[in-house]
């Protein structure tokens, strides 16, 4: 029988970083939501748990056009967010996960054994949000894109970014899903005309479509163009065939949706 891990409980930023260090044998805890049932199924066994609940990374705050959410804030509280960010959350499962399950759970989350995870990643990306995270070398600030590929032993504090001009979010839903999101596609109109389209279920975690970004004005061309950018993939909800043959039109969808709202 597994030893009890060590639990600890920071209160406040520092004392969470402190205790992260560089991550090696670290678990982090903020909903629950993911790690919980990986330690049900033995999947994971901790050796050392931090509790972020009053850790003080919870809230959205504005300073000018500048969001920052907490890597502890409820998913619950980005439902009111502009669109791609709060539409993107208020699909993520049910009411009880996002009463419960964290921004920083969703974005950090690594690929599901049976269905995609990290449904804000796309979101997030679409936006051009930047991630304050903690681990080896202190702490540092860095384009999502960049986190998410090398976001190992690296504690999330926050992520940023500039209430976009317009959003579109477009997802996969099925019956079958039973509340996980096959794929999805969100994009963002910044201030200055920039449109930004990424996706998550067609990788291991939330993409750019770089390709679909250079068409963006003609709408067949991006769709097609964005399966140049992923590697589609078969689970439980979807088929690598069938992702291939609705990434197109969710890219088509979300686009837009943005033309909507010029």
């Amino acid at each position: 029988m597994a030893s009890a891990p060590e639990m600890v409980f920071p209160t406040s930023p520092a004392d969470a970083a402190a205790a992260f260090g560089d991550g090696s044998g670290v678990t982090v805890v903020a909903g629950g939501t993911i790690v919980m049932p990986e330690i049900s199924y033995g999947r994971l066994e901790p050796a050392k748990a931090i509790m972020l609940t009053q850790a003080g990374l919870a809230g959205v705050t504005r300073d000018g056009t500048t969001v920052t959410v907490g890597a502890a804030t409820p998913i619950a509280e980005l439902v009111d967010l502009p669109a791609p960010l709060g539409p993107c959350a208020a699909n993520i499962a049910d009411r009880e996960i996002r009463g419960q399950a964290t921004l920083g759970g969703n974005v950090c989350a690594g690929a599901g054994h049976d269905a995609p995870r990290g449904d804000l990643q796309g979101a997030l990306l679409a936006v051009g949000a930047t991630a304050r995270s903690a681990g080896a070398g202190g702490e540092r600030s860095e384009p999502l894109d960049d986190f998410l590929a090398n976001r190992g032993g690296r504690l999330l504090l926050d992520v940023s970014f500039e209430e976009p001009a317009a959003g579109g979010f477009a997802a996969l839903d099925r019956p079958h899903t039973h509340d996980y999101t096959a794929m999805a596609v969100s994009a963002a109109r910044a201030a200055d005309g920039t449109v930004r389209v990424a996706a998550t279920g067609a990788g291991t975690h939330g993409q750019r479509l770089l390709s679909a970004e250079v068409k963006a004005d003609d709408l067949a061309a991006a769709g097609d163009a964005a399966l140049a950018d992923v590697t589609p993939h078969d689970d439980a909800l979807a088929s690598a065939w069938y992702r291939s043959k609705t990434l197109p039109v969710l890219v088509r969808r979300a686009l837009t949706q943005l033309k909507e709202t010029s």
